[in-house]
């Protein structure tokens, strides 16, 4: 709390009449977050009521924050200074382990437009370690379509020496494959037809040369059965495009065959990626896998959990600062050992000031 607490205030503090200091409101709304509240309402009702348990760490001279004034000063933090606050609090309480795998992807935060002030939903790149279930950190942008920017800025602002990082295929440009390379980390980049020649030489490479290593696994999910085939090349003698792309040692097919057992219906994809692992195919199976925890573990947590799609913050930058105060108590609440959901969680830090503390870290 005391890295986040760094921020310089975006009112004037010099003039007018100050009654609540930054730390007071940020303090506030990470202990309402946790506690399951998810607007600026409910964060002030439950200031309200915990007001005497609050007031064991932080002063609050003059009682809580209206609703008004918590939204004013959201909508004037910098999501650019407040983010990097966040990626420096995720490296204090964060440790990634040698060889861990670091999922970064894209989220709108659908409901953040605004027809009115012609704004467009904003659009947020993250960075999601996997076996430490935590945000390392994220980038603003404007429109999805940015990704491009956005990836290599982000990378730039982590520590990823021994991991290795996963992006979908519109991570898949020379420059963020360098950037990887840079920071002393591995890559696996799924390629799709937006880099065409690179595709159709991984698609002929395949049909010319025998693979390295091949795993085949079968898994059974709500419903539904999934085989899943990876094989890899890491001959790339006949694939002129090996040069192009830095530290690269491999390339990855996934075959996929889905059967949803209600339906009937079985589906088959083919997916190529490029890599600079020369490991065995179980392995890379495994990561292609485990790159999908940005979806389930972090998006849709933000989505369901913490309601963020059906929030309709969208004055100045609160719709984005929500989103760092939300990924805090997501991984606050996540570092918590607990029998119970993360749903559960929130709502027993709520009644439970105890559990809360715990949660906090106080």
């Amino acid at each position: 709390m005391a890295i986040l607490g760094q921020m310089k205030d975006p009112r004037r503090t010099s003039k007018g009449n100050l009654k609540h200091s930054l730390i007071d409101i940020l303090f506030l709304v990470v202990s309402a977050v946790v506690s399951g509240c998810n607007d600026w309402e409910s964060i002030e009702v439950f200031g309200e009521s915990q007001l005497e348990w609050l007031r064991k760490f932080y002063p609050y001279k003059h009682g809580i924050p209206s609703h008004d004034t918590m939204n004013r000063v959201f909508s004037a933090l910098d999501p650019k200074v407040f983010g990097e606050k966040f990626i420096e609090w995720t490296q204090q309480v964060c440790k990634l382990t040698e060889g861990e795998l670091v999922a970064i992807d894209g989220k709108t935060i659908r409901r953040s437009y605004d027809s009115h002030r012609e704004q467009a939903a904003f659009h947020v790149v993250s960075a999601y370690a996997a076996k430490n279930r935590i945000c390392l950190g994220q980038v603003l942008t404007s429109q999805k379509s940015n990704e491009i920017t956005a990836i290599p800025a982000l990378l730039d602002m982590l520590f990823l020496k021994g991991t290795t990082v996963t992006i979908d295929a519109m991570g898949c440009q020379k420059s963020v494959v360098e950037k990887i390379v840079s920071k002393k980390a591995d890559y696996l980049i799924a390629v799709k037809n937006n880099q065409k020649t690179l595709f159709e030489q991984i698609d002929k490479l395949f049909t010319i040369t025998q693979p390295a290593s091949v795993d085949e696994q079968t898994g059974i999910d709500h419903g539904r059965v999934e085989a899943r085939k990876c094989t890899i090349i890491t001959d790339l003698t006949f694939f002129d495009e090996s040069k192009a792309w830095a530290g690269i040692k491999g390339v990855v097919k996934i075959e996929t065959e889905r059967h949803i057992k209600s339906s009937g219906v079985t589906t088959k994809e083919s997916r190529f990626y490029i890599t600079s692992h020369q490991g065995q195919a179980a392995k890379i199976n495994q990561m292609v896998r485990e790159h999908w925890s940005i979806e389930n573990k972090l998006h849709w947590m933000l989505d369901v959990v913490f309601g963020e799609d059906s929030s309709r913050r969208r004055t100045g930058n609160s719709a984005t600062n929500f989103n760092i105060i939300s990924k805090v108590a997501l991984a606050l609440i996540e570092r918590t050992p607990h029998k119970k959901s993360k749903r559960q969680r929130r709502f027993k830090a709520g009644f439970d000031p105890v559990f809360r503390e715990k949660v906090l870290n106080l």
